[in-house]
C-alpha cells in the first residue's frame, strides 16, 4: 500500500534538488528545474487522471507534518543559495533567468502552500515555521490576515482577498495586499483588546523580521543580492495573490442580515482536481474542503463534489489571470454556468 505522504514528498522534493543543483552548477540544471515547475508538471496533470480518495480524517499522519517541517527548513537554505547564485555565481544570463523563474515558482507554489499548511497547525513550533517562511518572503502579515480575516469573510465584500467578477488581477492585487495588511492588523488588535492583555501585535515580528532578512541578504550578497531577493519575494507574493484571485473569483456568499453572511460552503471556492499539481502544492487546489476544515492536514482534504471546478489546473489558470481579456473569456462563462445551475 502506498504511503499517503510519499507522492507529496516526491512532487515537492524533486524541485528542491533541481533548483539547488542549478544554483550551484548552472547550465542545463537551471533549465531542467524550470521545465519541471512548468512543462513537466502541466504534462503530468494531463496524463494522470487518478482521483484517489482522501485519507481517513481520523488517522494520525505524523509524516505529513514531518514533510512540511522539512520543506520549511529546505526553504531557508534554498532562498539564500538562489540569491547568491543569481547575484554572484556568474553562470550566464540564460541559466540565471531560468533559475530565477524556477525558484520563484517554487517559493510561490510550494513554499507558500507549505507555509499556509503550517500556520493552520496547532503545534506552536510548526505554526512558527510557517510564519517565518512568510516573513522570509516579506509577506508575514498573511499569517494573521489569512487565519483571522480570509477564513472568516471569504467570498464576501469584507474579504480583501476575494476577487469580484470582472475585476482584473491588476486591480485585485494592490487591493488584496493593502487590505489584508490593514485588516489583519485590525483583527490582531481587536483580539488583544478583547482579551484585555495589552501588548503589541505580531506585526512587530512581521515587519522587524522582514527587515532583518532584507539586511542579512544585503550584508551577505551586496546590492545585487538585495535586488534578487526583493525580486524573488515579489514573485512569490504575486503567486500567492494569484492563487487567492483564482480560487474565489466571482463567487459570493448570500447576505443573511446587514453585514452577516451565510456560512462558507463548498460553493464558495474554485477547486482543481489535477493530480500532479495538487501534490506539488500540498493539496491546496482542494480549496473548498480546506475552508470547511481549516485544521485538516493536506492528505486528508477531500474533493468536494458540489463545488465549482476550474477549467484547467490551478497554476495554468493563475498564468491565464495575467491576461485579463483571455481570463474573462474563459472564466466568466464558467462562472455564469455555475451560478445559473446553483442560484
Amino acid at each position: 500500500m502506498t504511503h499517503p505522504v510519499r507522492a507529496y514528498a516526491t512532487a515537492t522534493l524533486i524541485p528542491v534538488a533541481l533548483i539547488a543543483t542549478g544554483a550551484m552548477i548552472g547550465g542545463a540544471w537551471s533549465v531542467i528545474a524550470l521545465v519541471y515547475m512548468t512543462v513537466f508538471t502541466f504534462a503530468m496533470d494531463q496524463l494522470i487522471r487518478v482521483q484517489e480518495p482522501a485519507e481517513d480524517p481520523t488517522r494520525e499522519l505524523p509524516a505529513a507534518d514531518t514533510l512540511s517541517a522539512l520543506l520549511a527548513v529546505l526553504h531557508f537554505a534554498l532562498l539564500p543559495l538562489t540569491v547568491w547564485s543569481i547575484a554572484h555565481a556568474d553562470h550566464g544570463p540564460g541559466p540565471a533567468v531560468a533559475l530565477f523563474v524556477a525558484a520563484g515558482l517554487f517559493f510561490g507554489q510550494v513554499s507558500n502552500s507549505n507555509a499556509h499548511e503550517l500556520i493552520h497547525r496547532t503545534r506552536r513550533a510548526l505554526f512558527n515555521l510557517g510564519k517565518w517562511v512568510y516573513i522570509s518572503l516579506l509577506f508575514g502579515h498573511h499569517t494573521s490576515a489569512h487565519t483571522k480575516v480570509h477564513h472568516r469573510y471569504a467570498a464576501s465584500p469584507k474579504d480583501p482577498n476575494s476577487a469580484r467578477r470582472n475585476e482584473s488581477f491588476y486591480r485585485f492585487a494592490p487591493r488584496a495586499w493593502i487590505g489584508s495588511f490593514r485588516d489583519g492588523y485590525r483583527a490582531e488588535r481587536e483580539d488583544i483588546n478583547r482579551r484585555g492583555t495589552g501588548g503589541s501585535t505580531p506585526y512587530v515580528t512581521y515587519v522587524v523580521g522582514g527587515a532583518a532578512f532584507t539586511l542579512a541578504m544585503t550584508l551577505a550578497f551586496g546590492l545585487p543580492g538585495l535586488a534578487v531577493y526583493i525580486g524573488l519575494a515579489a514573485y512569490a507574493q504575486m503567486q500567492l495573490l494569484l492563487s487567492d484571485y483564482v480560487q474565489h473569483y466571482g463567487l459570493t456568499r448570500a447576505e443573511t442580515a446587514p453585514g452577516k453572511y451565510e456560512p462558507v460552503g463548498p460553493q464558495h471556492s474554485w477547486n482543481g482536481q489535477h493530480w500532479y499539481s495538487r501534490h506539488l502544492m500540498l493539496n491546496a487546489p482542494r480549496h473548498s474542503d480546506h475552508h470547511a476544515h481549516p485544521s485538516r492536514p493536506y492528505p486528508q482534504l477531500r474533493a468536494a463534489e458540489d463545488a465549482p471546478t476550474l477549467p484547467s489546473t490551478l497554476p495554468a489558470m493563475a498564468a491565464l489571470a495575467l491576461f485579463p481579456r483571455y481570463w474573462k473569456r474563459v472564466m466568466n462563462p464558467a462562472l455564469s454556468k455555475w451560478t445559473e445551475a446553483h442560484p
